[in-house]
């Protein structure tokens, strides 16, 4: 049940090569994971019918987090008792994870882009790794792989809670050997009070990664600093201090992505040159790279080969370059919280310098269509030169007083001397877009960047194919 999330789709696919038979369902079904869902097999199912569900007879039926009371299936189990449910991470635990030892990522920005760069390391070097990643990586064959059965495997600890009838993170069940933890901030504010809130989960997945595993921690990070010291368990950290274990030096930004070099305990281990930017992506490749090292060769981390990492494409929709021309740049992110879109939009001005950049914003999940960031929110986008604000995801769902105020955002954005405008539909988002952005003077160079964890209503591929018809004229 909800089986076209990201997470969700991908774990469907790894039990379909563990030999299950596999259906599921879920509504607005969009591109990619439908049609990778598709490719693998699986039928997917539109919305939820509990006679469907009866006919179909499963042994199992996995329980996503996006389902809750209410829903017709869920309420005709729980009266019926007809067939055994689980949560999705019981069921991995269960079946995957209680015997593997296990890189699980975690953090509120990077666990897609550090898991992905974690189970590639281990695969380049020579390694047949297990994992299951809630994005569709480039350089992997999918985004979830069972691996060698005695072998590692990689998955992303989300924080997030497990079930509606189990409210605890993801990452309690997935039984850490080696935990990631990237950074810490306030989000998920539909399941977590505040920033200790958050922290206080943290520290339990800290108590269940044994004394002959790792903890690999962000050191640069002022929350991560205060989870508790894990006397039990060697913890090592990584960031451009010389506080830290692992070093990154000398990070540089270019049109074509960046460089940096990797010391390990004041040695050089490598120099990378690739085309990922940001040096949000340096740190999780450094997270990944050192990880994996840890995970194979224990204490001698740096005798894992990093020269893959010139071939390392990302994730799509992360920073995904969908449309190139010497005067249009069009970029897809999945950058729904505050801090991911400044940091985007903040690589996209070092990478494209003289271009005009403007940032499209749907306010989709659970946290940003409430108003808890709405300062934030308008202060990462500001970055941008022109803002275009679809409407609150659900807004009739949602109780007005706590509803995110796109207006007053626009309205702040104006004051701040930027083009803005909130618009009152996704497809106005366009519309306004192609009005704004001249496609047909060579002489101005534009870039822009659409910003949602959903579909957008499909306006990235349709904005897309207009500049496309408009240039063929």
């Amino acid at each position: 049940m909800g089986i076209c999330g990201t997470a969700m789709g991908n774990a469907a696919i790894l039990m379909r090569r563990l030999g299950y038979d596999v259906c599921g369902a879920d509504t607005g079904v969009y591109p990619p994971m439908s049609e990778i869902l598709a490719a693998a097999g699986i039928a997917v199912l539109e919305g939820y019918d509990p006679q469907r569900l009866q006919k179909l007879q499963p042994d199992r039926v996995v329980v996503g987090n996006v389902i809750s009371r209410g829903n017709p299936e869920v309420e005709w189990l729980w009266e019926t008792r007809a067939f055994p449910h689980i949560s999705l991470p019981a069921l991995l635990h269960e079946l995957l994870l209680s015997k593997r030892k296990n890189i699980v990522v975690t953090g509120t920005h990077g666990k897609t882009t550090t898991a992905t760069l974690a189970g590639y390391l281990l695969s380049q070097n020579g390694c047949n790794p297990g994992y299951l990643i809630g994005g569709v990586p480039v350089n992997l064959p999918s985004g979830a792989a069972p691996g060698n059965e005695t072998g590692p495997f990689v998955i992303e600890g989300d924080e997030y809670d497990s079930a509606f009838f189990d409210k605890r993170s993801k990452f309690i069940h997935y039984a850490p050997h080696l935990l990631v933890v990237n950074n810490l901030e306030f989000d998920h504010a539909d399941i977590f009070r505040d920033l200790a809130d958050i922290i206080r989960s943290f520290n339990h997945v800290l108590r269940i990664v044994p004394r002959n595993g790792y903890v690999v921690l962000n050191g640069e990070d002022d929350a991560v600093a205060q989870l508790d010291k894990t006397t039990w368990t060697p913890t090592v950290r990584v960031g451009q201090g010389k506080h830290n274990d692992l070093r990154i030096r000398d990070f540089v930004e270019h049109r074509d992505g960046s460089s940096f070099e990797l010391l390990w305990q004041g040695k050089l281990w490598s120099r990378v040159e690739w085309g990922l930017s940001g040096f949000f992506n340096a740190q999780n490749a450094a997270m990944a790279a050192l990880s994996a090292g840890l995970l194979l060769y224990g204490d001698t981390p740096q005798h894992l080969q990093l020269s893959g990492l010139e071939q390392f494409n990302g994730v799509r929709r992360r920073q995904d370059n969908v449309y190139s021309s010497d005067a249009l740049q069009v970029f897809e992110d999945f950058g729904h919280h505050p801090t991911a879109i400044e940091k985007t939009l903040t690589s996209l001005r070092n990478r494209f310098p003289g271009f005009q950049v403007t940032a499209c914003f749907e306010p989709r999940s659970n946290t940003a269509r409430t108003a808890i960031f709405q300062n934030e929110f308008t202060h990462a986008l500001n970055v941008a030169d022109s803002i275009f604000i679809g409407p609150v995801n659900r807004m009739d769902k949602m109780d007005t007083a706590n509803c995110l105020n796109t207006k007053a955002m626009a309205a702040d954005l104006v004051n701040s001397g930027k083009y803005a405008i909130a618009c009152a539909s996704n497809a106005a988002v366009l519309d306004e877009l192609q009005t704004h952005v001249n496609v047909e003077n060579p002489a101005e160079k534009h870039l822009v960047c659409f910003f949602s964890n959903g579909s957008f209503d499909g306006i990235m591929r349709r904005y897309v194919t207009s500049v496309q018809e408009i240039i063929r004229q």
